[in-house]
């Protein structure tokens, strides 16, 4: 059953586009009444997240306003049995980029004796990687309440490469030598793991706190941070500042819709909750999400994200030049794509668990299908089928009055989603940090962009999802490892 479910987005994606296809061959009008309300749907559904995107922007810059540890005093003393684990994987990042989010770490507007940080080393890194960890450490280490080297060792059985198994190594070397010597309840720890360019806003530690005790069920529950990928933002090509806003436009438009939101890159979670379940999962790719699904499997339905609307800021993807920066974002597009091997897992795992409400089953196995479906065909239904009936569809559709009308109607359409490119673009640049050398940005350019949007998406959304969910389809060697993104700072 498990080979069926891998099977499947990827079917459903391939039958959907060729038989789109084949129709726009064999019945023409038919297709073509499906685009004009396929772009009409799309164009609704732009408006509709438009307002969940403006809600969350503006709850973002309200708490950006708060001092959320004096929020904390507020609620009384029982703050201050909380502490925070914090987990840092590095592999070959450079020195200066790990040490600026440390820097953060330092930065942070809450009681350092609270923090537990551990920087989580692969043993695949060399003597370089230590000498790093040995360095940071000499700074760092008096700071927090415990600073830990970790070494994940190279080759270990049923482990992929990469940063879910190195994490799971981390917390439990954090438990052995840190935590469970000093007898801190796990449910008074909560786990934040942070890609290591990660940079928390000032008071995170603080909201956080403040929403694991003022949530309905903080020990059944994940804490979703905003990444904002703009630390390099200024020295990446235009394609990768368009997908970096994109990708935190969309997470922005999810916290609004907590109902359906899923852990994502940097997040946090109760301690107990994760070594229950034996932490992040080692023989996987996407392991940011495929908690939550371990999570809610586990805790048989019962398992929430709560979104805190507070950034943590994260680098765009970049490269030594131009191509290699379209490669790197390709890539780093179709390994979040390949999160589709949680549909296998959580419908899988479904079908075994009597105990989670048949409602929760059908509503994750929904969302999950329709997400992954329309990352993969959407952009191609749009961009590249509105005028296929007219190529395809036979002489006598080509001189009716709806072929005529199509390119007008699917154009007036695409038009009108002009305004919300227009509105992303400003959006983008409120987000814009400045640039501390050399000329100014040049923010009409950052502008002008924005119009550059179909392409993008086409490119770095539906080719690399359609990538990535025939991969997982066909199987055996063509299925997906760990790969790390290139942090490039210059």
């Amino acid at each position: 059953m498990l080979r069926f479910y891998e099977i499947l987005p990827g079917a459903l994606a391939w039958l959907t586009i060729l038989g789109l296809a084949f129709l726009s061959w064999q019945l023409p009008a038919v297709v073509a009444v499906f685009i004009v309300l396929f772009d009409l749907y799309w164009l609704l559904k732009t408006i509709y997240l438009f307002f969940h995107l403006r809600f969350s922007y503006l709850l973002l810059k309200k708490n950006l306003k708060i001092n959320w540890l004096e929020e904390l005093k507020n609620l009384g003393k029982e703050w201050e049995n909380i502490h925070h684990l914090v987990i840092l994987p590095t592999y070959k990042e450079s020195y200066e980029l790990i040490r600026q989010s440390f820097n953060g770490l330092a930065s942070a507007n809450f009681p350092k004796e609270k923090l537990f940080v551990v920087l989580a080393v692969e043993e695949r890194s060399g003597e370089e990687g230590l000498k790093k960890a040995k360095l940071l450490e000499a700074e760092f280490g008096k700071i927090f309440k415990n600073f830990l080297v970790t070494t994940h060792p190279a080759d270990l059985p049923n482990e992929i490469p990469g940063k879910g198994s190195n994490e799971t190594w981390a917390a439990r070397e954090a438990l052995k030598k840190v935590i469970n010597p000093l007898k801190i309840p796990y449910e008074n720890i909560i786990a934040s793991v942070f890609d290591i360019d990660t940079r928390p806003g000032p008071d995170y530690f603080g909201l956080l706190t403040y929403k694991f005790l003022t949530a309905e069920k903080p020990q059944n529950s994940s804490y979703q941070p905003i990444p904002i990928f703009t630390n390099n933002i200024h020295q990446v090509p235009a394609f990768a500042r368009l997908t970096a806003f994109t990708s935190t436009f969309w997470q922005l438009m999810q916290q609004s819709r907590p109902e359906q939101l899923v852990t994502f890159s940097s997040h946090s979670a109760p301690l107990k909750a994760l070594a229950e379940v034996g932490f992040w999962q080692k023989n996987i790719v996407s392991e940011d999400s495929r908690i939550f699904y371990q999570l809610l499997n586990h805790y048989n339905g019962d398992w929430r994200v709560v979104p805190l609307y507070y950034p943590v800021y994260m680098d765009a993807v970049s490269g030594e030049n131009f191509w290699e920066a379209f490669k790197n974002l390709y890539k780093q597009q179709r390994r979040w794509a390949w999160g589709s091997e949680n549909i296998p897992y959580l419908m899988n795992n479904f079908l075994k668990n009597k105990k989670a409400p048949p409602r929760k089953k059908l509503f994750w196995s929904y969302i999950m299908l329709e997400g992954f479906h329309s990352w993969a065909t959407s952009s191609f239904i749009i961009f590249l089928f509105g005028f296929l009936p007219n190529v395809i569809g036979g002489a006598s559709f080509q001189t009716s009055l709806l072929s005529y009308n199509l390119p007008k109607l699917t154009g007036f359409l695409m038009n009108l989603g002009i305004i919300g490119i227009v509105t992303s673009a400003f959006l983008s640049i409120l987000f814009l940090p400045p640039k501390l050398s050399g000329p100014k940005p040049h923010y009409i350019l950052y502008f002008i962009q924005w119009f550059l949007m179909p392409i993008t998406i086409l490119v770095f959304a539906g080719l690399p999802a359609l990538d990535a969910e025939t991969r997982l389809m066909l199987g055996g060697r063509f299925r997906l490892g760990f790969w790390l993104t290139p942090k490039d700072r210059r």
